[in-house]
């Protein structure tokens, strides 16, 4: 084999980096799709990862330390409640458990709610409720002004009221320095708290919040909705305390309780995240679509405008294999240049949002350090037909044109 039909892998390269440099702007809008296609890749698959911990993250801070406890049992006649007297404090007892109380809907249908006495009329959207002061506690409230009942409240089945934001504002109750009342079917609740924010069980901020032992006395127990109970564990201990309140409830009867746990956050994590990656790895598989068309069109125009210098080189002992390694070499070398590029232009839009959202930038190492690879597998079956047809070229044919 004589020295005219060897191509080395030095000078093959050079080729490459100096047909993409001899035509920067056609090789910069051929590099586009590319580019796009492997940045939107990595920014997607960023950015989801990244917005899965912050979902992770703020489900084991809030959701994964509540269990609820359902009262599945109540007397279908009297409507008695399943739940002691004390059950506050028997749900204290098991390991785990932060607090707990018992919160139910109030059993009135059409009752008339006023910010002034003798108002006729339904209010609309405000909703009544019971609870106890473990209960409210566990919702992590916000106080606006006043504050919320307590122990003494419920041991002497106090009068009194605590807002929901929306429910003050609908009422027009702004300040408690009047002693404001709310009016249930015209019975008096001095209104002692307004509550701004819950971390928990939010609708209730359209809503009157009674004392437990007060709206037993007055309305008695839950009739269409049953209670349930609202506990507040410690992290990692939300499962078992699931598993153990039913008994600690009510040793006699623990069937007439249902204790929901909060599902796994990897889980969730996981479902949440899944169908966001297959949606938008499919549109940045489009992309690469557009980009290794833009590629492969590009190559084949250069086959066409450059069938003299493909014919002279054959005639000078170039083969077929060396014609089409020059042309591969370009595309594959265009290919990779965009999947940097892309890839860097990826984590840069993934940083730049977890620091906008305050959040922590995830990237796996296996989504960035394989993307140039998938920018030169592009631009590698890109080229492919382009190289074959230049290698086809012969080269009387070729020196004719």
């Amino acid at each position: 084999m004589d020295e005219r039909s060897r191509l080395s892998l030095r000078d093959l390269v050079g080729e490459a980096v100096s047909g993409i440099l001899q035509r920067p702007g056609r090789s910069t809008l051929t590099m586009l799709g590319t580019v796009l296609g492997i940045g939107a890749m990595v920014a997607i698959l960023g950015l989801t990862t990244t917005a899965g911990g912050q979902i992770d993250r703020r489900f084991t801070a809030l959701a994964a330390t509540e269990v609820t406890v359902e009262d599945v049992g109540a007397d279908q006649v009297s409507h008695e409640m399943s739940f002691p007297a004390d059950a506050g404090s028997r749900i204290r007892q098991i390991n785990g458990v932060v607090r707990g109380g018992v919160l139910w809907p109030l059993p009135l249908r059409k009752a008339t709610i006023s910010g002034v006495p003798e108002v006729s009329g339904e209010s609309s959207g405000l909703a009544l409720y019971a609870a106890e002061p473990d209960a409210l506690a566990t919702l992590h409230p916000v106080i606006t002004t006043g504050r919320t009942f307590d122990a003494f409240h419920v041991s002497r089945r106090e009068r009194v009221a605590v807002l929901g934001i929306g429910a003050a504002n609908r009422l027009g109750i702004t300040r408690l320095d009047a002693y404001p009342a709310v009016f249930i079917n015209g019975s008096p609740y001095t209104v002692i708290g307004i509550i701004s924010e819950l971390e928990r069980q939010p609708e209730l901020l359209l809503g009157v919040i009674l004392p437990s032992s007060t709206a037993l006395t007055a309305y008695g127990p839950p009739v269409d909705q049953p209670a349930k109970m609202i506990v507040e564990t410690r992290l990692g201990a939300a499962r078992v305390v699931a598993q153990q309140a039913p008994l600690a409830l009510r040793p006699d009867a623990p069937d007439r309780f249902r204790a929901i746990a909060p599902p796994d956050p990897q889980s969730l994590r996981g479902s949440v995240t899944s169908d966001l990656n297959v949606l938008f790895v499919v549109l940045a598989a489009i992309t690469l679509i557009i980009g290794g068309v833009s590629i492969a069109n590009t190559t084949f125009v250069a086959v066409l405008e450059r069938t003299g210098e493909i014919g002279l080189r054959r005639s000078l002992g170039a083969r077929r294999r060396h014609i089409a390694a020059h042309f591969l070499a370009e595309s594959a070398a265009l290919g990779t240049l965009g999947g940097l590029v892309g890839t860097s232009l990826g984590v840069v839009v993934v940083v730049v949002v977890a620091l906008i959202q305050d959040w922590t930038a995830v990237l796996q190492p296996w989504t960035v350090l394989p993307s140039p690879a998938a920018g030169t597998l592009v631009g590698v079956a890109a080229g492919l037909f382009p190289a074959i047809r230049a290698a086809k070229i012969e080269p009387v044919e070729a020196l004719r044109r």
